[in-house]
């Protein structure tokens, strides 16, 4: 029997944050930090910092939906973001910081546009700028990228930005950690 494999893209700021989130949910198998969204083949975290190739630091995720759901995942990715502010995440500014969902099916796309309409009307109040675009390319990020949280967790960035956005995954959704 085959199981049914599913992927989605998603850039809520700093892909190290992003990675160190979803990785820790169960049902998802994989995530890969890159770029996303642009229009220039292969770009360098130089150049997609740069500003100037239409990029958004992304996470590409294999999930089993068997075991977690895209919308599942939708909800995991609104509440550890802000989807409100333009081209940034708190300190990070820029486009490459963007709030951007790149839908790989028709699927997805109507999922995440019923979940952007719900939660503008339960909890944003019509303010999420969340771009929802058809997926074109991915260019994984460079090798120091991954992982950069579990290889780094004394560095002030992850102490400061990224643990808090762990400690809400375990907080809000426990039954969806996987046990380390």
């Amino acid at each position: 029997m085959n199981k049914t494999i599913e992927v989605a893209t998603l850039g809520g700021g700093c892909f190290w944050c992003t990675e160190a989130v979803f990785s820790r949910v169960k049902g998802v198998l994989k995530v890969v930090p890159g770029y996303s969204g642009g229009w220039v083949e292969n770009p360098t975290y130089e150049e997609v910092c740069s500003d100037t190739t239409g990029h958004a630091e992304v996470v590409q995720i294999t999930f089993d939906p068997e075991i977690i759901t895209y919308r599942t995942l939708l909800e995991i990715f609104f509440d550890i973001h802000d989807p409100t502010t333009k081209d940034r995440q708190g300190n990070d500014v820029g486009s490459q910081y963007r709030s951007i969902i790149l839908y790989h099916n028709e699927e997805q796309r109507r999922i995440a546009l019923d979940m952007i309409e719900e939660l503008n009307r339960t909890k944003f109040n019509g303010k999420i700028v969340t771009e929802v675009v058809p997926f074109k390319a991915f260019y994984e990020a460079e090798d120091y990228h991954h992982n950069f949280y579990d290889r780094n967790r004394n560095y002030p960035y992850c102490r400061i930005i990224i643990s808090p956005k762990v400690r809400k995954l375990m907080k809000s959704y426990p039954s969806m950690v996987k046990l380390e």
